[in-house]
């Protein structure tokens, strides 16, 4: 695992497409190469201070994960390697391990949120409606507690700096037509079960997730990133104790602390502490060890 920090790619000879939250896009002609910094983004604002590794185990778990899922549902994975397109040798040092070429898709203007568990924003919507996207709820759920079945609870895409919203299905339906949002929802909750089966059996608890979709074609790709600590809940499975928040493998640890401080979830934000960041590049490398089973 590379231990050297990128916080922004500057690839000369490559069109710089987007900067995201933590993604640097370039634009290949038919395909992208996608970078994933170390930037990390909490209640859809970018933090000042990097997380040493993060873009790396990013990289590496959405790769891990596309391949085990590419059967449920294919996505924008090229055949392309980085060493195939850039030439540049510092540069391919750098990206190595946190880049990846990707087809071009239509990305679909959803955030297609799968929970399995009642924790986050849909805890709190839970505690004042009873419901969650519009689906009824039983009464007297507890934070953190599993769900009858996991649920598909849709989200907008926000822009740095604003807040996603949950969305009600009927929503995704006029969006993207009904035929289309049924097979997003299938699709998206049928790769959640696969992993979270797969990754409770090796002591990890997938409480939700969210994937992100585009087209290519006219066929459905899932794109971006799948199942990491930053898209994810992941929780140590010998520790859960519903009733309550959970100890975490992801980026819960950075907001939990920026609640911990009064922050209030307006630019700019404030730097991280140093054993914050310690802890949290921890916490990814733990995600990443347990799930596919590396040092």
């Amino acid at each position: 695992m590379a231990a050297s920090t990128v916080t922004e790619t500057h690839l000369p000879g490559f069109k710089l497409l987007k900067r995201g939250k933590v993604r640097d896009i370039y634009d290949l002609g038919q395909e992208l190469l996608i970078v994933a910094t170390d930037r990390i983004s909490t209640f859809d604002v970018v933090m000042p201070t990097p997380i040493p590794e993060k873009g790396a185990v990013l990289t590496s778990l959405s790769r891990f994960w596309f391949e085990k899922t590419e059967k449920l549902c294919p996505n924008h994975l090229s055949r392309k390697t980085v060493g195939d397109v850039v030439k540049d040798s510092e540069s391919r040092k750098m990206l190595k391990e946190r880049a990846m070429v990707v087809q071009k898709t239509e990305p679909l203007p959803v955030e297609a949120v799968v929970r399995g568990y009642l924790s986050g924003s849909g805890w709190k919507e839970y505690q004042e409606t009873g419901a969650l996207c519009g689906i009824k709820l039983p009464r007297g759920l507890r934070e953190s507690e599993a769900l009858p079945e996991p649920i598909f609870t849709p989200s907008t895409k926000a822009e740095i700096g604003i807040h996603d919203e949950n969305i009600a299905f009927a929503a995704v339906e006029k969006l993207l037509g009904k035929k289309r949002a049924k097979e997003v929802r299938d699709k998206a909750l049928a790769i959640y079960q696969f992993a979270a089966d797969y990754a409770k059996a090796r002591g990890i608890i997938v409480a939700d997730t969210k994937f992100e979709f585009g087209l290519k074609d006219g066929k459905l790709l899932v794109i971006d990133e799948m199942l990491t600590p930053d898209s994810s809940r992941f929780w140590p499975a010998e520790s859960y104790r519903p009733g309550g928040p959970q100890p975490s493998f992801d980026k819960q640890f950075v907001r939990d602390y920026l609640i911990g401080i009064g922050w209030n979830k307006i630019p700019p934000a404030p730097e991280l502490p140093d054993d914050i960041v310690r802890k949290t590049t921890k916490k990814y490398l733990q995600a990443q060890r347990i799930l596919m089973g590396e040092s």
